[in-house]
């Protein structure tokens, strides 16, 4: 899922382009992308139920 962000995401493709001004080899750019998509992934049931109770 990451690498297909990487490719087709804009806003990916600059986060990896920053972080590799900053240093970061790709491993561990991939590495923080991934935190990014499990945090993305595991909260959004939460917000679902959030949004369902305020209706």
């Amino acid at each position: 899922m990451v690498q297909i962000r990487i490719e087709y995401q804009p806003a990916t493709r600059d986060y990896v382009a920053r972080r590799t001004a900053e240093g970061k080899t790709s491993r561990e750019i991939k590495r923080c992308l991934t935190r990014y998509v499990a945090r993305d992934f595991y909260g959004l049931p939460e917000s679902g139920a959030q949004l369902l109770d305020e209706a």
